[in-house]
């Protein structure tokens, strides 16, 4: 046989051997506190040939079967209502773990008041699916969550080697600027993912008393340009701090949405009333960049409360669309006064350019106006 022959030969046979392999199963965790649901899920997700199903039934029994692991869970459920420890709670305590981190938490719950999805998510929930659920979805839900473990385990075996890997990449790595990056350690700031499905449980309630708002770093592309990504990211890092700030009375949920974009969500027409004052949050973050002596100023402009007034994810993600439009404007405003202010200091400006600022800015508000009373609108 040729060498050509032989490689072919070869390559093919460890081809089969690969498809051979059984593929490692996802190894689950149920926790509920009512035995026919362990019993259902233990039954229907091992049927699929593809998930590995440990039950515990209390918060109590749930940490000591996680503790007395060699290898970590690759997905949670968790039922909220159980005695002694609720289910967020015990997503909280699974979230301490150092190789629990990153872990998928499925709150799989019959509770879908909003104060209970909020709690979940803040907790550190993944993703939340209402009893009574849908095999074919929790799989689907499950599959996207398995896809998460082959990617983690793909790159390293040792869980606390890949977050070591994971922390120094996320200090040093390149990205974009549409790059919606993760940012610790700031309160009720959701990841990119989580954030989504947190907006697509909330619609499928009543949103008539949630509003959105958009918050957004000023000159965000010439700042990405001209610092290091570590520098950038440390910027995005005191913005989210304080927005946190100003809005912890009202508490609303935030998630940075790439491009220099912050998301709030918050819930009652009187908190929305309470606008956090944007002199102040600018303030904030001058403050925290002087704290860590930021070689760069930066400014934040912040958008209108878009009321989401919708029963459907796609009006919700409109909501959010509109949001983002709002800051988006007066970014564009802002820019353009400081542009001809900067000319009449100069002696260049002419009255024609500046009643165009003027009309820009009186449609914007204009704008603003008829999207939150449509009552105004002519018919």
């Amino acid at each position: 046989m040729s060498d050509p022959d032989r490689n072919t030969s070869n390559a093919f046979q460890e081809k089969l051997a690969r498809r051979a392999k059984p593929t490692r199963k996802l190894r689950v965790l149920a926790v509920d506190d009512e035995p026919s649901i362990l019993e259902l899920l233990k039954t229907a997700l091992t049927a699929f040939d593809s998930f590995e199903v440990s039950i515990a039934n209390s918060g109590a029994a749930a940490l000591k079967l996680i503790d007395r692991q060699n290898d970590p869970f690759d997905c949670i459920l968790l039922d909220i209502q159980m005695p002694q420890m609720n289910g967020i709670t015990l997503c909280e305590e699974v979230r301490k773990c150092p190789e629990y981190e990153d872990t998928p938490i499925i709150m799989l719950t019959a509770m879908s008041d909003r104060k209970y999805v909020d709690q979940a998510f803040l907790a550190g929930a993944t993703d939340y699916v209402t009893k009574p659920f849908d095999f074919l979805e929790l799989r689907s839900r499950m599959a996207a969550a398995q896809r998460i473990v082959k990617e983690h385990k793909r790159a390293s075996d040792s869980a606390e080697t890949a977050r070591k890997l994971q922390q120094e990449l996320a200090a040093n790595q390149q990205f974009n600027l549409d790059d919606p990056v993760t940012i610790e350690g700031v309160g009720r700031l959701l990841r990119y993912a989580e954030f989504d499905n947190y907006i697509m449980q909330l619609s499928q309630g009543r949103l008539f008393n949630t509003y959105a708002t958009a918050y957004k770093l000023h000159h965000a592309e010439q700042h990405h340009a001209r610092m290091s990504s570590a520098d950038f990211r440390r910027t995005l890092k005191d913005v989210a701090n304080g927005i946190s700030e100003v809005t912890k009375k009202t508490g609303d949920i935030l998630s940075y949405r790439g491009n220099g974009v912050f998301l709030s969500i918050v819930h009652g027409r009187a908190q929305a009333q309470d606008l956090p004052d944007e002199t102040m949050l600018n303030q904030l973050v001058e403050t925290l960049q002087a704290q860590r002596q930021a070689k760069t100023t930066v400014g934040i402009v912040m958008g209108d409360r878009v009321p989401m007034r919708s029963l459907s994810k796609s009006g919700a993600l409109m909501s959010l669309y509109k949001a983002v439009e709002s800051v988006e404007a007066k970014e564009a405003v802002s820019e353009e006064l400081t542009t001809v202010s900067s000319r009449v200091l100069n002696g260049q400006a002419g009255g024609r350019e500046q009643a165009q600022v003027n009309r820009r800015a009186f449609e914007t508000v204009l704008r603003d106006l008829f999207r939150e009373e449509p009552s105004l609108r002519s018919h």
